[in-house]
């Protein structure tokens, strides 16, 4: 059962334990048959990947492939996370298991994921998505676990460029242009970031 906002009464810690009636299944094997991802920590920190793996996920981040949000955040956008796993491990060789189920609050999708690859678990992290009506959460679903993808991908070191702020300075002085620009529809005016060698896109226009 999908838990509609208008349902939710408000500052209820209650809230936090409903949800979308997902939780992970329970395997029915003993360990020595089957490891369950839900729960195990299975192959973590046990050794390191192979050199040729540990190449592509270390691998230099092409100021090329960064994007830049409108408040200026840096991101790698996350098909490319999937194109780096699919480099370094092959199609088939990672994945990503969920841990909990998911949490549904009057705005946002959240729920816990573990990346699991080459039959070791990698790392666990909580994604989140924002959504706008209930129509929405399927969709939010999506996001919260690309979210998670992302997140877990930190530990590999994949585009670890993002979270150092020396890098970050760098990239922005080089490579983006902060804009005043104009709400078409509200007709309201700010300042956002956008990559030198992109246009202003809608809903904004650009101020000359």
């Amino acid at each position: 059962q999908i838990l509609l906002p208008n349902s939710l009464p408000p500052h209820n810690p209650q809230h936090l334990q409903t949800g979308l009636a997902d939780k992970p299944l329970e395997l029915e094997t003993t360990p020595e048959e089957k490891i369950d991802w839900t729960r195990s920590f299975h192959g973590l920190s046990a050794a390191p990947f192979p050199k040729e793996a540990a190449d592509i996920l270390l691998a230099e981040t092409d100021p090329e492939e960064v994007e830049i949000k409108p408040d200026g955040i840096l991101y790698l956008p996350e098909i490319k996370y999937r194109r780096i796993l699919n480099r370094a491990f092959g199609p088939g060789g990672w994945g990503l298991v969920p841990r909990s189920e998911s949490i549904v609050t009057p705005k946002t999708v959240t729920r816990e994921y573990a990346l699991v690859c080459n039959g070791r678990l990698v790392s666990v992290a909580r994604g989140e998505q924002d959504y706008f009506s209930p129509d929405g959460i399927p969709t939010a679903t999506e996001g919260c676990r690309s979210n998670a993808l992302v997140r877990c991908c930190k530990d590999l070191g994949i585009a670890s460029e993002l979270w150092d702020p020396r890098w970050i300075r760098k990239y922005k002085a080089q490579y983006t242009r902060e804009v005043f620009v104009e709400h078409v529809v509200n007709k309201r005016k700010s300042k956002i970031w956008v990559r030198k060698d992109d246009e202003v896109s809608y809903p904004w226009k650009e101020l000359k």
